[in-house]
């Protein structure tokens, strides 16, 4: 089984609750979660790649990787303030990353032209760092779906054969 890095972009709090949605439902089919609400590369990498001294661990945890990105979009089609200056890291990254597996999960208003961009910019990003996209982004239109969170978890249920590489 994998670890899998639930990385979220929000600006009003929202995206937290489906990230923290995904993090339960994962924890409930025995997954090892870590959440960032704030995040940092740096933090990511590390629980992505712990050094051998690190007690416990897992070897499949560091062959096989998973990130779980959840951002919404702001503005015209930009990041949110949280996850900037991880995508400012992540885009001048020189560790290898071609070992991590990623799903993106994008909350939007789809009566906006920039609907989901940011999920799709990071999805960009990832794929030209040589990291494998499991599934094509996931988006919860909120102008639409009444209940992100519920219906974040029984995609997850649904679709728990993608995180099984």
């Amino acid at each position: 089984m994998s670890a899998i890095q639930i990385i979220v972009g929000s600006m009003l709090g929202g995206t937290e609750y489906v990230a923290e949605a995904c993090e339960e439902t994962l924890i409930e089919l025995n997954y090892k979660v870590d959440i960032h609400l704030k995040p940092d590369l740096n933090n990511v990498i590390n629980n992505t790649f712990p050094t051998n001294n690190e007690q416990n661990i897992d070897s499949d945890l560091v062959k096989k990787p998973i990130w779980i990105l959840c951002t919404s979009t702001h503005g015209a089609g930009d990041y949110p303030d949280n996850i900037k200056q991880f995508v400012s890291d992540l885009t001048h990254c020189e560790q290898d990353l071609s070992t991590v597996s990623f799903l993106t999960i994008g909350i939007g208003d789809s009566s906006y032209d920039t609907f989901c961009k940011a999920a799709v910019d990071i999805s960009k990003l990832l794929i030209s760092m040589g990291c494998k996209e499991l599934s094509t982004i996931k988006t919860f239109d909120m102008s639409e779906d009444i209940d992100p969170e519920d219906l974040v978890q029984q995609w997850i249920r649904t679709n728990i054969d993608l995180l099984s590489i």
